[in-house]
């Protein structure tokens, strides 16, 4: 792996008495698209939420180029150059496309590198450009989700966390979204961790995996080795051939290493 720029080592994550992640290690170097892959409630949306400080972790620790940033505040994380774009969009409605861009650049005293940051995320996402001073509730579900990406993007992050990026969109929208992500890790060398139960899309463009069941990390691997197994082809990839021993397994959930 490159230089690492986000390094996750034995977490534990509560809601209450429920503990919902385990012992929970993973990296992602510079430059580098890492997905996490796994069914609803497997934990992935709580992982996010923890490394961007909104869930404080029992145990464990979260370091960002090298800075442990464990139990910090949210937006000092976000402030260090960690960009969480969550689930379900949550854009503000009632704000137009540029009251939502600005909100994004906070901390950002300069106007003109707004504009600057503002006028990068209109290239990435032209749409938004016509979309100017339209409020966000008016925008289509794919529109939100290109706000949401961009209102990140105004800050210049080193790291995005992006949480369910196809969640309620065409498979044409989700295409375009993807292509986006690749586009942004290209461009901009940003580092990028997805979590996603859309596997094919997410194995599409990240170059590692890690793939999480009931709060634990079971498989994790380079981007073609996670295509090759057979689990991942039968239980997210939608291939159909398993036979009744691969069926055992996976309900066994034996760790695979």
């Amino acid at each position: 792996m490159s230089e690492t720029v986000l390094r996750v080592k034995n977490l534990e994550t509560f809601y209450g008495p429920v503990m919902a992640i385990r012992g929970v290690t993973l990296e992602v170097g510079k430059g580098q698209i890492v997905t996490i892959l796994g069914s609803n409630g497997a934990g992935k949306t709580t992982i996010l939420k923890t490394i961007s400080g909104a869930i404080e972790p029992q145990k464990g620790s979260v370091e960002f180029d090298g800075e442990a940033i464990t139990g910090m505040e949210p937006d000092k994380i976000a402030r260090a150059g960690i960009r969480h774009v969550p689930e379900g969009r949550e854009v503000f409605p009632f704000l137009t496309v540029r009251e939502n861009l600005e909100v994004g650049a906070f901390s950002e005293p300069d106007r003109k590198q707004v504009q600057h940051q503002m006028d990068r995320v209109f290239d990435f996402f032209p749409d938004l450009s016509r979309l100017y001073n339209h409020e966000a509730v008016y925008l289509s579900g794919g529109q939100q989700q290109m706000l949401a990406i961009g209102r990140a993007l105004m800050v210049q992050p080193r790291l995005m966390l992006l949480d369910e990026p196809s969640l309620g969109l065409s498979p044409l929208l989700v295409g375009q979204i993807f292509e986006i992500i690749e586009r942004l890790n290209r461009e901009l060398d940003m580092a990028i961790l997805i979590v996603e139960q859309n596997a094919s899309m997410a194995l599409k463009v990240a170059q590692f995996g890690y793939v999480l069941e009931v709060g634990r990390i079971v498989m994790e691997g380079a981007q073609q080795k996670l295509l090759d197994s057979k689990d991942i082809q039968e239980f997210y990839l939608g291939k159909k051939e398993e036979s009744a021993r691969g069926k055992r397994r996976w309900k066994q959930r034996k760790t695979w290493r």
